[in-house]
């Protein structure tokens, strides 16, 4: 072999190696800003380590999440607004798994792009990390993969992957009945999920993400970013506090599809449209690209974005144990014998 100065090297086929190792000096402030107790170790290893008994688990169950934030991306790289869409990442993860009845403990992060900008994936990471630190979970790693080829321009994509925990035995859902309340807390926007009909539906009425938002103050690209709430500490207080039975996270499947999901068989759920407000975005979307109830309560989350079902005796506790935490929290209907959701009412 020769000395390799006339041979081509990893930079020339478009990795840079000195970029990804400046992005993890980067971000290790964020990723250390995320510790917890049980948390082991920092960015660096070869795997992330965690010590359940050092945070607090005497007999645990693990569960675990992944997933990613859709067609949204799309508009946060149009648009340059990278700094929220780390929080519509974890908290799509870690939604999912406190409905589970387990508490978010680390999280890892997967960042894929053509060509490495440390300042554009810092941006994003940093987001991950304060959206971490928000759940109570550590950011307790990553990968970040640069593949010319097959991203383009500014591209990019991202998956997370949450773990979490619970003692034996006090899995979600269990223990619903006939009579259980439906408690119900607000979204904040369209969260991450049905972007591809947004992004259709601005398309069709001719607007660009710098236009002025139809149904919210500031520029389109913006309204439509809002991220996904995080609801696991209000979540877990209410879990812990007694009378939780289940809780879904209404996400892609809308209200109609996702509260079925923590139903046993034999029962099914009433939801009164008019117990709360459809929100502007919604509004919009529908009136916009022609949506009738059905398809809009299938697509979107409609307002709100988890439902607790919860023992009809503890109902008013918990929503004011919820609303202190700052959730907005409306009485949606109950849970009675039948299969799915019953809509009653109208959505105003």
């Amino acid at each position: 072999m020769g000395d390799g100065r006339n041979g081509l090297t990893y930079r020339d086929a478009g990795v840079d190696i000195d970029a990804g190792e400046a992005l993890v000096d980067r971000i290790k402030p964020a990723a250390k800003a995320t510790a917890r107790p049980g948390a082991m170790g920092g960015l660096g290893g070869f795997g992330a380590l965690f010590d359940l008994k050092a945070a607090g688990y005497a007999d645990p169950i693990l569960v675990a999440a992944t997933d990613g934030v859709g067609t949204k991306l799309r508009i946060a790289i149009d648009t340059g607004h990278l700094d929220t869409i780390g929080q519509d990442l974890v908290a799509m993860c870690v939604n999912d798994l406190v409905c589970q009845g387990a508490e978010p403990l680390l999280f890892l992060d997967y960042f894929a792009t053509g060509k490495l900008d440390v300042d554009a994936a810092a941006r994003v990471i940093d987001g991950i990390a304060r959206a971490c630190a928000a759940s109570g979970c550590v950011l307790a790693g990553g990968e970040t993969a640069e593949m010319p080829g097959m991203y383009h321009g500014g591209d990019f994509d991202l998956a997370g992957f949450a773990v979490g925990a619970m003692e034996r035995g006090c899995d979600l859902p269990r223990g619903v009945v006939a009579g259980d309340i439906l408690l119900g807390l607000a979204s904040e926007g369209v969260h991450s999920n049905g972007y591809s009909l947004v992004r259709r539906t601005v398309a069709a009425a001719g607007l660009g993400w710098d236009d002025p938002a139809p149904f919210a103050p500031g520029p389109l690209g913006a309204a439509l970013l809002a991220p996904t709430r995080l609801y696991v500490r209000p979540a877990l207080a209410a879990i812990r506090a007694g009378g939780v039975h289940g809780l879904a996270h209404i996400t892609g499947g809308g209200i109609t599809d996702n509260l079925p999901r923590v139903l046993p068989d034999g029962l099914g759920a009433t939801v009164d449209l008019g117990a709360w407000r459809l929100p502007p975005v919604f509004r919009w979307l529908a009136d916009t690209a022609g949506l009738d109830r059905t398809e809009l309560l299938r697509t979107y989350n409609a307002g709100i974005g988890m439902i607790l079902c919860v023992d009809a005796t503890r109902a008013g506790a918990l929503a004011d144990l919820l609303s202190g935490m700052g959730e907005t929290v409306h009485t949606l209907g109950h849970i009675a014998p039948g299969e799915g959701v019953t809509y009653t009412g109208t959505l105003a």
